[in-house]
């Protein structure tokens, strides 16, 4: 009788045909009493010394689980062994019996009542619709196809692939799999972010559940690192791949989300140099979310899914997720980049805590880079580096200060507090687009000679042309001495008075050199024209940019209460943030209305107030359906995904203001909706009590405009 591990090795040695190996498997299978992760570490310890074709692994990893699924008395141990990648899924809960799609089930002592579960594979069609081309890779939930869109194919779509992750037999039979692939969608979809992979969508075909991703055309980390040629590489080279994994983690991480199961095999390098971040099916809320009934409908970490080499102390040991658990993960994988070896060998973080293990330090690494990993991978959470920010910071290799720039001036445009917040909170990004074609529209103004160009005319008038002779150079003139002075300095308290003056804003500044930056908003009869001349003519200043929104006149009595609250938030480092998920802040008639909030380091109550064009208020937050409006320190929360504002007449630009207090805002809920003067009015004292009573520091105000158009029929 042939072994299933003899059986999976006649593949290379034999020469049979696909069919009879195939068969051989079968065989092999039915005979054997090894539990399915018995069977699907011996697959992987084959696949690994010498690779299969991806057809033949993904026919046999699907004959493993429907082996295992049609005896699970064979499955009570249905984890992997603690040195493999594959995620650990508990498929089985206790006392569960698998059910097919038709009611039929499994009797109790493993013998098939009914045939198996509908199998996809390559060669498939889903719904019709995808053809099943290609299996990229296999994972604890599913596995991911590359698959051709026919919709897209007659449409002559350029990109007509997507892929498509499959889920499991043995992860569909948990009820809750259809929930989980759901959440995942949702959760991807949430998580928008240029290095982490575009979710469409989920659907079911029969029993068979699956969800559509963008098709990436590269390889997994996981293949590089596994290259037995590969060593490790030198930082300069690791630097782009390690930003592109920390970006997508820091992103995941400020809206709530840990991923769980971070490792190489989902990080994604595209052919084009970019990196993806892939499977934040298991990815859980760390902070308080933002939809209590589904929290506790279904908890993905339930599922028990992780990879234990890359699983923090943590995670093996059940505690609730945190940030710090993917700084753990990503130390390990930025360590094999480096070096070629797993700081641990693999080892599990609790059995490598418990043997002292100690990772080496990489060759050709500066002491504050090692300093980083080290601390990223503390196997004591509370030492371990507390943010992919902070390690991303301390892990940046040291460059000399000529790299700013020949004279030490940043190469951005922008403050280096505005561009934080930029890229912190996102409700910088339509700011700094303007800003830039502000910027665009001063150079092109400059070329031409048009008045009102950025460029301030010196305060004399320009010395005579100064013949210059080559075999006699003379004396400098006193027209040329004197445009040597150098212009005042040019400071912040300098700028500060005249913007306080601008009637009708909310503006704050940066300085650097002889350049002013001005993010806010101005009132379009005051005109940025206006603005930009009044900051001209200060001394010191040469250029002016500004990153501005000019706002209605109706909008003035907003911004005269709320305005000097929004400066003091800017000015600070913009600890408080509101931003709206709608491109541009551009939303279109049945659209709903969804804003991200961001609270400051101290508990709060959070107000989101919709200043609409019909002269009324409606509050976001609270109200009688969401009553509770009380934050931690830097809370993050998402308000609207329930589509409960929809976007509708009258059209135009509207405001929609965050207020962050340290005390209830009223003592009681006031109207859903009200006039604005009423509520202006009532705000503008509560807000200054408030500010007298517990410090100007802790009432924040951010501010977002949207444009509302109709929808085009």
């Amino acid at each position: 009788m042939t072994s299933f591990s003899e059986a999976i090795r006649t593949f290379h040695s034999d020469d049979q045909s696909r069919d009879s190996f195939l068969a051989e498997i079968d065989s092999a299978l039915a005979d054997t009493r090894e539990p399915h992760s018995k069977l699907v570490a011996i697959l992987d310890e084959v696949h690994a010394a010498r690779p299969l074709p991806p057809d033949v692994y993904a026919a046999v990893k699907r004959r493993i689980d429907e082996a295992s699924l049609s005896a699970p008395q064979r499955n009570a141990h249905p984890l992997p062994p603690d040195n493999a990648d594959e995620t650990r899924v508990q498929t089985t809960p206790a006392g569960f019996t698998p059910r097919h799609s038709s009611g039929q089930t499994f009797s109790g002592n493993g013998q098939v009542v009914a045939e198996l579960d509908q199998v996809k594979g390559v060669g498939d069609t889903l719904n019709g619709r995808f053809v099943l081309e290609e299996c990229l890779g296999i994972g604890g939930m599913g596995t991911v196809y590359k698959a051709l869109d026919l919709r897209k194919l007659e449409a002559s779509d350029r990109r007509p692939y997507v892929a498509i992750k499959v889920l499991n037999l043995q992860f569909r039979g948990n009820p809750k799999s259809l929930i989980a692939l759901q959440r995942e969608a949702r959760k991807a979809q949430t998580l928008a972010h240029r290095n982490i992979v575009t979710v469409y969508d989920f659907d079911r075909d029969g029993s068979v559940v699956y969800l559509t991703m963008e098709y990436l055309s590269g390889q997994p980390l996981s293949r590089l690192l596994r290259n037995p040629n590969f060593k490790g590489m030198p930082f300069a080279e690791v630097a782009p791949i390690f930003k592109g994994m920390a970006n997508a983690l820091a992103y995941a991480h400020e809206r709530g989300f840990v991923h769980c199961d971070f490792k190489p095999a989902n990080v994604f390098l595209t052919d084009t140099a970019e990196v993806k971040v892939i499977d934040f099916g298991i990815a859980r809320v760390f902070q308080r979310p933002e939809e209590e009934t589904e929290a506790t409908i279904f908890d993905p970490g339930s599922l028990g899914a992780l990879t234990p080499a890359y699983a923090s102390p943590e995670m093996l040991e059940h505690r609730e997720p945190d940030p710090r658990d993917d700084v753990y993960a990503l130390g390990c994988i930025t360590y094999e980049l480096l070096t070629g070896k797993h700081p641990f060998d693999r080892v599990p973080a609790t059995q490598a805590r418990s043997a002292g293990m100690k990772a080496a330090r990489p060759d050709d690494l500066g002491n504050k880079q090692w300093r980083a990993i080290k601390a990223a991978l503390s196997f004591d959470r509370e030492a371990r580096t507390p943010t992919v920010a902070q390690f991303s910071d301390e892990l940046a290799e040291e460059r000399p200060a000529a790299a700013t720039g020949s004279k030490g001036k940043p190469k951005l445009m922008l403050g280096a507090a505005a561009l934080a917040a930029a890229v912190v909170a996102g409700a910088g990004y339509y700011f700094y687009d303007q800003s830039r074609s502000e910027q665009e529209g001063a150079k092109s103004a400059q070329e031409t000679d048009v008045a009102g160009s950025v460029v301030v005319p010196a305060a004399a008038p320009p010395a005579p042309a100064v013949a210059v002779v080559p075999s006699a150079p003379a004396a400098p003139s006193a027209a040329v001495a004197s445009a040597a002075v150098p212009a005042p300095a040019l400071t912040l308290d300098a700028v500060m008075p005249a913007l306080a003056a601008v009637p009708c804003s909310a503006l704050v500044a940066t300085v650097h050199d002889q350049t002013v930056d001005v993010q806010g908003y101005v009132s379009e009869r005051y005109g940025m024209g206006r603005l930009r001349q009044v900051l001209g003519a200060l001394p010191g200043v040469k250029t002016v940019n500004l990153g501005v929104q000019p706002v209605a006149d109706d909008k003035c009595d907003v911004l005269k209460v709320v305005g000097p609250y929004w400066t003091a938030n800017h000015q600070t480092g913009r600890p408080a943030s509101l931003r709206s998920r709608a491109p541009g802040a551009r939303l279109t008639e049945g659209q709903p209305l969804i804003v991200d909030v961001m609270t400051p380091g101290f508990d709060s109550y959070v107000n989101v107030d919709y200043f609409q064009l019909d002269g009324t208020v409606v509050h976001l937050l609270p109200n009688e359906r969401a009553k509770d409006n009380q934050a931690p320190p830097h809370y993050t929360a998402t308000i609207g995904t329930m589509g409960d504002w929809v976007v509708g007449k009258p059209f135009g630009s509207e405001l929609i203001v965050l207020l962050i207090t340290p005390a209830p805002l009223f003592d009681s809920l006031r109207p859903d909706s009200e006039p604005k003067a009423d509520y202006l009015r009532a705000v503008d004292a509560r807000l200054a009590q408030l500010a007298g009573k517990y410090g100007r520091d802790h009432v924040a105000v951010d501010i977002v405009q949207i444009s509302t158009q109709a929808r085009k029929h």
